[in-house]
């Protein structure tokens, strides 16, 4: 029992010295940022303002309280840092750098949100070796210590880039519009992603709506089709208007959270962020005297 005994406590030493070393070195630690959320937002196809959500959301969620860390994972078509209005001097790519730590690669943008650029080279992004993957690893792992909520802007469509990052999320939020073809590349995505999981973490959001109705809508459009050829239900978190703000605030290079914070679209954002927080149901957003004149006038 005794040599039992000494066993363990050399055990016991020896995982607190590796963790201790991997905390001074950067390697993962799961007892550092376990509540931490990671937050993964892709799309079926570009245009439909997938990295507008993930810019919004992060600088809304960051308003609400929250330390927000947003990681542009869009390769080759990074474009977060454009949107925040702000210069990046350094990419994710440049972790793979000795002499470059996490803290080096990590840019401030509107509201205070953290953010690490992504990637404008798609041949240099593809190219990443598993030794160079680890180093990756290595030195990301600390993200968690700096943020409570970590966003990850992926790609669109459906690589093996964007697949790897929405399958290591813990929550991911899938943003389409009404559009027939977005929706079906939404479909596909739907599909990609029940291939390689049996986890029902996927949320929809359906952006530029005309009205509340318009979401469930497609939202059931999306669901009969899954429910009919995978058996799955796909749940909804909520909705963003279409609204003039968000095209003017994409020329001006900033937020339109920020910009105009009274915009319908801007309050759908904070109901997303709110939602998001407390686990409920988005608040209906009116869309007051402008959402009355489309109406009257058939917009």
């Amino acid at each position: 029992m005794a040599d039992q005994a000494e066993k363990l406590r050399d055990l016991v030493e020896e995982r607190a010295e590796e963790e201790a070393q991997a905390r001074q070195v950067g390697e993962l630690y799961l007892g550092v940022g376990e509540n931490t959320r990671v937050i993964a937002i892709t799309s079926g196809k570009g245009g439909v303002g997938k990295t507008n959500l993930a810019v919004n959301l992060s600088v809304g969620l960051q308003q609400a309280g929250q330390r927000v860390l947003l990681i542009d994972a869009d390769i080759g078509m990074a474009n977060v840092n454009l949107l925040m209005g702000s210069v990046a001097n350094r990419s994710l790519l440049d972790l793979l750098e000795n002499d470059v730590e996490l803290e080096d690669v990590i840019e401030e943008g509107a509201a205070g949100v953290k953010y690490i650029s992504g990637v404008a080279g798609v041949e240099a992004a593809m190219n990443v070796n598993r030794m160079e993957q680890k180093k990756l690893h290595r030195k990301l792992a600390r993200c968690s210590e700096l943020a409570d909520v970590i966003i990850i802007d992926t790609g669109a469509g459906l690589n093996r880039n964007v697949i790897e990052f929405v399958l290591a999320a813990e929550e991911v939020l899938l943003i389409t519009t009404p559009e027939p073809t977005a929706l079906a590349d939404a479909y596909a995505v739907i599909k990609a992603y029940s291939t390689y999981t049996d986890r029902r973490n996927i949320r929809l959001v359906i952006n530029r709506i005309r009205d509340e109705e318009e979401c469930y809508a497609v939202v059931e459009k999306i669901n009969q089709t899954t429910k009919k050829f995978l058996n799955v239900t796909i749940g909804c978190l909520g909705y963003i208007y279409e609204d003039r703000a968000v095209i003017e605030a994409v020329h001006k290079q900033e937020p339109f959270v920020i910009l105009n914070e009274k915009s319908p679209a801007a309050r759908c954002i904070f109901e997303l962020a709110q939602s998001l927080l407390s686990g409920e149901k988005m608040n209906s957003v009116s869309r007051g005297w402008r959402g009355f004149l489309d109406k009257l006038f058939g917009y």
